[in-house]
This record gives C-alpha cells, sequence and structure tokens, in this order.
C-alpha cells in the first residue's frame, strides 16, 4: 500500500506531493517553505528519502534544495537541467526504490521545459500514479513559451508527443497528479476540475484527441501573458535558492511608514478590498491577502522593491509572508498590524474611495456625466467583449502605464472585482480620483452598459 499527500498552494495554482509507503517517501516539486512537507512526513511517520524534480521551475522558487540538505535525502533533478548545485541527475528510465514495492520510474515528457521529466509510481511492477508536473494537466498541458520564445513551436509539438508518451505506457485508471494547472500561468489554457486520470485525459485533452498541427496551432493562438516575475524564477532555481527567513519583520510606526513611502517603496495593505477603500494609508497599495497576493504582487512591483506589509492580524502577516517567498520577495522591510489609523501620524487622515457596481456605471453615463472608464482585464479576456468606450490597460502593465489614463474620474472594472481594487489602489497613490467597480463582469450587460468585441 502507498500513501499519496497533496500539498496545494491555492494562491500560485500549484500543488506539490510527499508519496511513500510504511517507512520512506519522496517529495515531488516541494515548495520554498519546506517545514510543511517536512510536517506532512512527521505525521506519516516516514523519512524523505528523495526529493524529486520534474523540471527547473519558472514560476515558483522550490525548496528541493533546502529540503533534501534537511533530510538528507537524495534529490532527483533531470539530468539535462542545467544547474549549478550537487544533485543526483536522472535521465528516461532511471528508477529509485522508495520503500519496499514502490519504485519510482523517470518519463522522459519534454514540452514544458527542453528537460521536463515525469515520475511514474510503480507499486508491484505496475503503474499507479503518474507525477506529471508540467507537462499532462487536467485537460490541458504546461505552457511551451516560459524558456526561449525560439522554442515555443518545437516545444508545443513535444508536449503533443509528451501527452501521448504518458497515455501510451499507462492504463486509463492512473491518477495524473500534476504541478501546475490549477490557476497558474505555467498552464497553456484553463480547465475546470482538480483529479483526473488517464482515462479521462484520452478523452478530455486537447493534446491526445486533436492531431499535432492543430493542437500546436490552437495552443499558440491561445497562450496568455507571462507574468513578469517569471524571468526571476528560472535563473534562482538554477543557480540553487537560499533557504527560507520566515521569522517576523520588524514592526512599523507610523513614522517609518511615512519614510518609506517618501523612499519609493511599497506599501502594500493585504485587507479586504472593501476595507481599504474605506480607509487607507495614502500611497499605499491593495493587495488582498486571501486573493492572488504572490502572483499580482510580484507581477506588478519593481523588482527588488522594498516592501512593508500592513494587515488587520499578525496572523495575516505571516500568511502572506509565506507566500510572497515562494516567489522570491524574501524579507518583507516592515509590517504593521491593527488599526489603519494607528498607521498615520498625527494630524493626517486615511484616504478613501468609493465602490460601485456596473448599474451604478450605467446610471452615471445614463445622466450624461463624463467618466474615464478602465479596463484592467486581460487582452484575451477584453476580446471576448468589452464595455463600449473603455481604455484597456491590463492591471499587470498599469503602474508603467499611469500616464496614459485619460484625465477625469476613473471608474475602474476587471472581471470579479480582485484587480479592479489593485488597479483603483495604484490610481489612488498617484493622485487620481477613481471608483472601484466591484462586480462582476457579465452584470455590465444585465446594466444595460454596452458590451461589444474588438
Amino acid at each position: 500500500m502507498f500513501f499519496v499527500d497533496t500539498l496545494e498552494f491555492e494562491g500560485l495554482g500549484n500543488r506539490s506531493y510527499l508519496v511513500g509507503g510504511p517507512r520512506a517517501a519522496v517529495a515531488v516539486d516541494p515548495p520554498r517553505d519546506v517545514d510543511q512537507v517536512i510536517a506532512a512526513a512527521a505525521k506519516r511517520g516516514v523519512r524523505i528519502a528523495y526529493v524529486a524534480e520534474t523540471h527547473v521551475h519558472n514560476d515558483y522558487i522550490t525548496g528541493g534544495p533546502e529540503l533534501a540538505r534537511i533530510t538528507g535525502a537524495s534529490y532527483l533533478v533531470p539530468a539535462a537541467a542545467h544547474v549549478s548545485f550537487a544533485r543526483t541527475p536522472v535521465a528516461d528510465g532511471d528508477t529509485v526504490t522508495v520503500d519496499e514495492g514502490l519504485v519510482l520510474r523517470a518519463l522522459a515528457t519534454p514540452g514544458h521545459t527542453p528537460h521536463h521529466t515525469s515520475y511514474v509510481l510503480e507499486e508491484d511492477g505496475r503503474g499507479a500514479a503518474a507525477f506529471t508536473g508540467g507537462s499532462l494537466l487536467i485537460g490541458t498541458v504546461g505552457r511551451p513559451d516560459l524558456v526561449e520564445p525560439r522554442l515555443t513551436e518545437e516545444l508545443a509539438r513535444a508536449q503533443h508527443a509528451s501527452a501521448h508518451r504518458l497515455a501510451d505506457e499507462l492504463d486509463d485508471e492512473v491518477p495524473v497528479l500534476p504541478t501546475h494547472g490549477f490557476g497558474s500561468f505555467c498552464s497553456s489554457s484553463q480547465a475546470e476540475g482538480d483529479a483526473t486520470t488517464i482515462g479521462r485525459e484520452r478523452t478530455a485533452n486537447d493534446a491526445l484527441t486533436l492531431d499535432v498541427d492543430t493542437f500546436v496551432a490552437e495552443m499558440l493562438a491561445g497562450l496568455d501573458d507571462v507574468p513578469a516575475y517569471y524571468a526571476h524564477m528560472g535563473p534562482a532555481n538554477a543557480a540553487g535558492p537560499a533557504p527560507v527567513d520566515l521569522t517576523p519583520p520588524g514592526r512599523a510606526d507610523a513614522g517609518e511608514i511615512a519614510a518609506r513611502l517618501a523612499a519609493g517603496e511599497w506599501v502594500v495593505d493585504l485587507r479586504s478590498r472593501t476595507a481599504f477603500a474605506e480607509g487607507h494609508v495614502a500611497g499605499s497599495c491593495n493587495f488582498e491577502g486571501d486573493g492572488k497576493l504572490a502572483t499580482y504582487l510580484a507581477w506588478l512591483i519593481p523588482w527588488g522593491k522594498p516592501v512593508t506589509l500592513l494587515a488587520d492580524t499578525p496572523e495575516r502577516i505571516a500568511d502572506a509572508q509565506r507566500e510572497l517567498a515562494r516567489v522570491g520577495i524574501d524579507r518583507p522591510a516592515a509590517a504593521a498590524t491593527g488599526d489603519p489609523a494607528a498607521w498615520i501620524r498625527e494630524g493626517e487622515r486615511l484616504a478613501s474611495f468609493p465602490r460601485a457596481r456596473f448599474a451604478d456605471l450605467a446610471e452615471v453615463r445614463g445622466r450624461g456625466e463624463e467618466v474615464v472608464v478602465l479596463d484592467v482585464r486581460r487582452d484575451s479576456e477584453r476580446a471576448a467583449g468589452h464595455v463600449e468606450g473603455a481604455v484597456h490597460v491590463p492591471v499587470h502593465e498599469l503602474y508603467g502605464r499611469l500616464d496614459e489614463v485619460p484625465s477625469g474620474t476613473v471608474w475602474v472594472h476587471c472581471a470579479g472585482g480582485m484587480r479592479a481594487a489593485i488597479a483603483a489602489s495604484l490610481l489612488d497613490a498617484a493622485g487620481r480620483a477613481v471608483v472601484a467597480v466591484d462586480d462582476g463582469f457579465d452584470a455590465a450587460r444585465e446594466a444595460g452598459l454596452t458590451v461589444t468585441r474588438p
């Protein structure tokens, strides 16, 4: 008998796995905060004998080197990956014995990266689970354009071949356990569901139902934006990341918060968008702690810029610090918690801005008032329909394009409200009059606004 424990990282859309038998286990694609993996192994009462990477990751910092160091595990990394640290190189067909009757077999599945390797867990000689990393995902595959633009089509074709190899070598009932694809931008397209098998993918995955030319053409046409911070993840992982430091940051008082803002640093308020709109430190930005904090903050912030975190509780700061460390934002410069009134100096006032629905926007337009409507969704979302007359600047580009937003009161929207809140906070910090539309985009047409296609 074997077990598989799933460690889910919803903010990044990724999963890691601990799989093993009664005495020993292997950790697959571990997160940077390895204490979670160690705790899972301790709960099972097993030794982590191996740490296995499917590829050099482009979307998060791995904890592989540190986990292997702490546990004494062998660190399995694809032989073709260019890394500068000690590892146990694995090639197609290599096997290791995890526990009695449990063997992990490496299966070359290039496509997401040239060196990508899946791992098949075999129990008594039969395939029991496939850890597919960024190869075969749920209803899709990992995107092939994160390594080198000139290799994109070649890797897309390799993804098709790798998916077929997995399907050819494994039985229908074998669970497919990918690392990416649960909202990750490493996925070439988004799919619903959180569990699948080889048999299900045979009938539902384009890589297994379309011919290679059609598959490649459709995949390349559908690739979305790449988060800017991805450019830093691959090199950091290839060099071997430093151990993570999750000790609490120093406490910032109102004077220090003001000084850090004056120095051009980022002060990030983790509270809900509702609370932020009602009252916040002027110049601070709102990235909700329970949203996709790491993805969007790392995407927007100038790389290496110091970050001060504000939140209602120390627990929220700790959670954010952990999540940000996964994408290389290692140490908050400072932090403050509690009542926002304590974050400003005596004599100052909290800033605020209104929130609204699309119905409110329709009413304002119906009265003939001139307002700027700013759509901060991605290009692919806007292509499906946009509010007539709306200016379009994707949220991940807004910080560098604030001067392109026309003068006047800005009504900013996205698809659901979270990204609009981020954008509204950036505009507010720049001194613009702003209204955050906190509404689902479907409500725009229902409110009587004209929704058109480009």
